[in-house]
């Protein structure tokens, strides 16, 4: 469609004042609260225990991943962020990127997976522990956040998913079944909607179809005009050809001055070409000089390296032989150890027996002693009732004694 064509403009915006239209039926029919609720997230708000702690969990965990994309940008510039996180922090951070790199080691020369596997137990530890500092310190993390320059990552796209997750969970835990069927009512509604906008476009076509047959009817007078104005060309480009012939002998003439001129700049070109081809000589031999001079000092510096890889493989098979002797060592003194280890807990079995023995023994000994303090007090008790008991016998026979007396004087 020519963009200049009235008509055709004309039809366009006819059509698209019908469409707008149609889409502002909705509005004037009047769209449900719930409807409008799951067309905009933000009048969405959680009224239940229930859901607050579900958004809290996914909130949290957004804050999470958020602090671990920062990481890797602060412990590439951790000097530059060392006083603001402070010393605890920093060196988390520390022991985190050394346990990265360490990971990174094992992982590109696999092998020792239970090796690999205590390093990935640590790594956990050490991200969960940054990550309990950092929501111990909510300001520093928002501090951070703008400060931080951060390249894009597949994490950024897995945080945005995270969030439209997190949006999609809070619309289906706040959607009520009511709700659900006016947007179910609604949809229905926009259909029907569509329906008649698309006949109404089908008339519109049929118009535009018209209106672009009068646009060829146009066009296939303006071709007639372009006819007759081509005819006008070709006698105008009759008279243009003589001109050109003029032109064309003015043309061979200045050509054969050129040429004349030519010949005598390629005789000093050649000239300077024997000139340069002389010195290009004298380099050549110089050049060879100082290639050969260069090929002996090579050869030197050959026998060099090759005296010095020989004395490398003597030191080394030398240390490799000490290693050796260091790791049979190392061995004997690694069975004498699991000797004395099993020794030493049999010992410690024989021990904790004997103490055993001892606390029971001791314990009788106790028992013993207070049967013993008990047996005495007894018997003290009885020897104390025992001489009362003389003593009152004795008194009383002499009272009687002294009253007998006292009886035969009267």
């Amino acid at each position: 469609m020519a963009t200049g064509d009235p008509a055709a403009s004309q039809a366009s915006s006819l059509m698209q004042k019908t469409l707008v239209k149609g889409m502002a039926t909705p509005g004037k029919a009047g769209i449900p609260l719930g409807v409008m609720k799951l067309l905009d997230p933000r009048q969405l708000k959680p009224d239940i225990p229930e859901t607050e702690r579900i958004l809290t969990v996914l909130d949290d965990t957004i804050v999470k991943l958020e602090i671990t994309r920062l990481i890797p940008g602060i412990t590439g510039s951790l000097e530059r962020y060392a006083r603001m996180l402070g010393p605890e922090i920093t060196n988390s951070l520390l022991e985190h990127q050394k346990l990265s790199m360490e990971i990174q080691h094992l992982l590109a020369s696999p092998g020792d997976e239970e090796n690999m596997r205590a390093v990935e137990q640590r790594l956990k530890c050490s991200l969960r522990n940054i990550l309990r500092l950092f929501l111990a310190n909510p300001l520093l993390y928002h501090g951070l956040k703008y400060q931080v320059r951060v390249r894009e990552s597949p994490a950024d796209v897995f945080i945005k998913a995270f969030m439209e997750f997190r949006n999609f969970m809070l619309e289906r835990l706040l959607t009520s079944p009511d709700e659900e069927k006016e947007k179910i009512q609604f949809m229905e509604d926009i259909s029907l909607r569509v329906e008649k906008n698309t006949e109404t476009i089908s008339a519109l076509r049929e118009e535009l179809a018209a209106v672009i047959q009068t646009r060829d009817e146009e066009f296939n007078r303006k071709d007639k005009t372009i006819e007759e104005l081509k005819t006008s060309m070709e006698d105008l480009a009759k008279e243009c050809k003589a001109e050109i012939r003029h032109t064309m002998e003015e043309g061979e003439k200045q050509q054969k001055e050129d040429e004349k001129a030519s010949q005598d700049r390629c005789a000093r070109l050649k000239q300077d070409a024997q000139l340069l081809g002389a010195r290009l000589n004298a380099l050549v031999l110089e050049h060879q000089a100082s290639e050969l001079v260069l090929k002996q000092e090579k050869c030197k510096a050959e026998r060099e390296i090759q005296k010095w890889v020989q004395k490398y493989d003597i030191d080394m098979t030398e240390k490799q032989a000490t290693y050796d002797e260091l790791q049979d060592a190392y061995s004997e003194e690694k069975e004498q150890l699991a000797l004395l280890m099993e020794k030493h807990a049999l010992l410690l079995q024989e021990y904790t027996e004997i103490e055993e023995e001892r606390r029971m023994l001791k314990e009788k000994e106790e028992e013993a002693a207070q049967e013993e303090a008990r047996r005495n007090d007894a018997a003290t008790c009885i020897q104390a009732f025992w001489k009362g008991y003389l003593v009152r016998s004795i008194y009383k026979s002499k009272l009687k004694k002294a009253k007998r007396k006292s009886k035969r004087k009267k």
